[in-house]
């Protein structure tokens, strides 16, 4: 799980200052306030991680990518090409043993997972010139676990703290360049008597991003038929293209990516049509096989108990834009981390509301972490209702609130009580609502006023 992010000269943000994220946290404001670059940037460090090219410092996005951003110029802070992108994040590592970070010398697996044993990263990367062309580099990294930290500073010299044997890791400077932006260089590891450290380091970092997972505002048109290869995705697909696939994929592994989860032998597709009844959609959601081979699929659903059973394609939209966020909430791996844009989008209000009783149970069922950019009044409404029910704590969701000022993003964290209650609830969060019922009265009073002058001309 995430637990700060702070951010420095990266798109609309000069600073977003240390943003604490909670197991649900909530971005809301007015569109293009800085809101999805914070998504985007999760993004980037994502698929920079999967990508095979070790030398690149930063994938910037192509048209098989999560994103694309363009160049390095293109995402600093009004293209200011002479700063650095400059950023820390903390988190706790779910089910991973960190052997080479123990505080004690023996044993040497230790389990981190007490709330203490955050791990945190910090990174500045800048442009350079490199003949006639700016190149991305690595100005500095460090890692820092406990009374632990490792990184490499400019001129890469590799520094270390709190080591009984901190003399050995003093390395000189001119070492090659790190890996991505995250890597300490081979050489180094290959020659320090401290190696698993460096390597537990940039292991949990890998591990960190192979356990989040995207879902963006623009759903893929549902199919009227699916013919499954076989292949068990690795998750739903950025549109939810892979939503069917993971229903088909899992009758066969009995569950999640992962298999057996806290629900146990409960099939995934029962929890997702008990979802979708739950929410008002339909009545009853099946999967069923049009062959004998069970290669090709329908998806069929009852909208009333008493209603023909039909296709999705011959239901409203709404089943097949929440579909995908249903499936990824419950296919994902155990304590994944989410990134879920507009989740919301084509529902209506009380459906909209329900996907935040969705959240509140994977987070606790599954923890799950779930890091969403919404324009919903009705999601946020209940979030703040299960909080004032008891159902969710003030600490287990961080709300904030974007907007932009002089072309540069500000963040502002939405102070919520023991009772749900907002105490600081910004000015036209959710638009002027009084000024609507105000300028409705006056336009109801001025007619009222027409309407008697012309009876008693």
């Amino acid at each position: 799980m995430i637990t700060s992010l702070h951010i420095r000269n990266f798109k609309s943000w000069a600073d977003t200052g240390e943003m604490r994220l909670a197991p649900i946290t909530g971005l809301f404001g007015a569109n293009s306030s800085g809101k999805t670059s914070i998504l985007q940037f999760l993004l980037l460090l994502k698929q920079t991680v999967d990508s095979k090219d070790r030398q690149r410092v930063l994938h910037l996005g192509d048209e098989r990518s999560l994103i694309s951003l363009g160049s390095f110029h293109d995402i600093l802070h009004r293209h200011q090409i002479e700063r650095a992108l400059d950023f820390e994040l903390h988190w706790r590592p779910f089910g991973m043993r960190l052997p080479g970070l123990s505080a004690q010398p023996s044993p040497r697996k230790v389990q981190a997972t007490a709330p203490t044993d955050e791990l945190s990263f910090s990174a500045a990367i800048r442009s350079v010139r490199a003949g006639e062309l700016d190149v991305m580099h690595v100005e500095r990294f460090a890692y820092r676990f406990r009374e632990r930290a490792l990184g490499l500073v400019p001129g890469y010299c590799l520094v270390a703290e709190g080591y009984p044997n901190q003399e050995e890791l003093q390395a000189p400077g001119n070492l090659p360049a790190p890996d991505r932006f995250y890597g300490f260089p081979r050489e180094v590891e290959a020659s320090r008597s401290q190696a698993e450290d460096i390597e537990d380091f940039t292991a949990a970092f890998e591990k960190l991003f192979d356990r989040l997972y995207y879902l963006g505002p623009l759903r893929e048109y549902p199919h009227r038929s699916y013919l499954w290869t076989g292949a068990v995705p690795g998750d739903v697909g950025p549109r939810g293209e892979g939503a069917i696939p993971a229903l088909i994929a899992a009758r066969t592994r009995n569950g999640s990516m992962d298999s057996v989860d806290a629900f146990g032998a409960r099939p995934l597709e029962h929890r997702v049509a008990a979802w979708l009844q739950r929410l008002g959609l339909v009545f009853d959601f099946t999967l069923q096989a049009v062959t004998p081979s069970a290669r090709e699929y329908e998806v069929k659903v009852r909208q009333t108990a008493g209603s023909a059973e039909v296709l999705i394609t011959d239901v409203g939209f709404g089943v097949s834009q929440v579909l995908p966020v249903l499936v990824l909430c419950y296919y994902a791996p155990e304590g994944s981390i989410l990134l879920l844009e507009q989740p919301e989008i084509h529902l209506h209000p009380a459906v909209q509301a329900g996907l935040a009783d969705v959240f509140v149970e994977v987070m606790k069922e599954r923890r799950i972490q779930i890091i969403l950019e919404s324009h919903s009044e009705h999601l946020m409404r209940r979030l703040q209702r299960r909080i004032a029910e008891e159902q969710l704590r003030p600490e287990q969701a961080a709300l904030y609130f974007t907007t932009m000022a002089d072309g540069a993003s500000r963040l502002e964290r939405l102070q919520l009580d023991r009772f749900g209650n907002i105490t600081n609830w910004p000015q036209d969060f959710f638009g002027d609502e009084f000024g609507e019922l105000a300028a409705m009265a006056e336009a109801e009073m001025r007619r009222q006023q027409a309407e008697e002058a012309t009876q008693t001309a």
